[in-house]
């Protein structure tokens, strides 16, 4: 691994120091240090001030047990977390999940990324994430509720429309949000919609906010091709996962002209040269719950691959939407040979620190999820947004914002990678822009 520009190093050893065996949060870390050292050198009374320190040491971190009962009357023991690591630009705001790899680890890693992710939205919130180590998968709707409702019942002082504002995450969805939702207005006796975002249509939610990671980072491929003179129309489109940011990235993509020709979930992936069928997908991993291998029983023009991984197939658009570090450096390679031009990252931190130093060394245009994903977060301000004001936004008027924000953020990260002498580095514009805009919030509010 390179090593870091000696203004970071040091500090870099003090994070890995005072948190012992967080790997996912030393990676996280790592990749936006990495960008630092011409901010540090163009402007010192950042280091001056001990911005960067600060940053990484989140303002609270709370874990606490959350105790509940299945449906054959056994106590359960689960663990949960909420991170509020940043509010200098607003309150903290970043989802929570339930999925049995959760550990403080996972959470401050994810925490992290948000603040930079939230900042180069432009709009006022900090960042924060949360979850458990509880699985929702298999669980009866009675046994969610319970865990949910003593999720919250811990959660619901730590949280407010101006302090802390949680949403979905992987695990947690509208059936989710709904019980979370639900103890907090039975405690608090409040309705206060704008505490939690991901809500129903018929009780706060925004238009678009299911949609808005899947369509925000198809956005994003889309100013990224246009950078580099193409479109997407007709180009070849691999994204992993099947869940739902990866099904609206296929629907998005699949608007927009995009062939997309593969998706996954744990069990494999499948290849339908033929694209897609975006109802046939929805229905057998929304509606019935089911597997991928599911799906290519009852498409003729699909087959199901259980060796090796969905990177192995030849595509122009690489979009990861499943976990982190699911596509490494020997993937990277793989794509690279294959002739593809862009890799976007769905998901938060699915590219090993290998893939992307393969793939931007090789000329193909890589974006981070905290460019390329900030769609779901930024949907989120905007249901904020109404629920403040009382206001119900149509779904195209909703879209329309969330692509002028997408625009924007893309436009942002390449602006500031020219200006730090890295034309066409996305990696370096996000943090660069993400961290300057905290840090200078930072200075401005003291020392706090």
């Amino acid at each position: 691994m390179p090593k870091l520009d000696e203004k970071v190093q040091d500090l870099y050893d003090q994070v890995v120091a005072r948190n012992p065996g967080e790997v996912e949060f030393h990676q996280a870390v790592r990749e936006v240090f990495d960008s630092l050292g011409p901010v540090l050198a163009k402007h010192p009374h950042y280091a001056e001030a001990e911005v960067i320190a600060r940053l990484c040491e989140p303002e609270r971190q709370i874990i606490f047990r959350v105790p509940w009962t299945d449906d054959a009357g056994r106590v359960r023991i689960n663990r949960g977390f909420r991170v509020e690591f940043n509010s200098a630009l607003g309150p903290f705001k970043g989802g929570l999940r339930f999925h049995p790899s959760v550990y403080l680890g996972v959470v401050k890693f994810l925490g992290f990324e948000q603040i930079f992710k939230n900042a180069l939205t432009g709009l006022p919130i900090g960042g924060g994430k949360g979850g458990s180590d509880f699985d929702p998968k298999g669980r009866s709707d009675a046994e969610v509720m319970r865990f949910c409702q003593s999720f919250m019942t811990e959660l619901y002082r730590h949280i407010g429309e101006y302090t802390d504002v949680p949403a979905g995450d992987t695990g947690v969805g509208g059936r989710e949000i709904g019980y979370l939702f639900g103890q907090y207005k039975r405690i608090t006796n409040r309705y206060e919609s704008g505490v939690l975002t991901g809500k129903g249509l018929a009780w706060g939610g925004s238009q678009v906010r299911t949609e808005a990671t899947g369509y925000g980072v198809v956005f994003f491929v889309l100013e990224m091709l246009a950078a580099k003179g193409e479109a997407l129309d007709g180009k070849r489109v691999v994204v992993s996962g099947s869940g739902n940011v990866a099904v609206h990235a296929i629907e998005k993509a699949q608007q927009l002209g995009g062939r997309v020709i593969a998706c996954s979930d744990s069990s494999g992936y499948v290849v339908d040269d033929a694209g897609i069928d975006l109802e046939l997908l929805k229905d057998v991993k929304g509606g019935r719950r089911g597997r991928i291998a599911d799906y290519a029983r009852e498409r003729g023009s699909a087959r199901v691959v259980t060796a090796g991984n969905i990177w192995d197939v030849p595509t122009d658009v690489a979009i990861p939407c499943a976990t982190q570090n699911e596509l490494n450096g020997t993937d990277a390679e793989r794509l690279i040979a294959n002739g593809c031009r862009v890799v976007a990252e769905g998901a938060n931190m699915p590219c090993t620190p290998e893939a992307i130093r393969a793939l931007t060394g090789a000329g193909v245009g890589f974006a981070p999820g905290k460019a390329a994903n900030a769609g779901g977060v930024a949907t989120s301000a905007l249901e904020m947004q109404q629920n403040a004001s009382r206001d119900s936004w149509t779904f195209d008027h909703t879209e329309r914002r969330l692509s002028v924000i997408m625009r924007s953020i893309h436009d942002t990260c390449l602006t500031t990678a020219d200006e730090y002498g890295r034309p066409g580095d996305y990696v370096v514009g996000a943090n660069i822009a993400g961290f300057t805009h905290v840090a200078d919030a930072m200075l401005a509010l003291g020392v706090v």
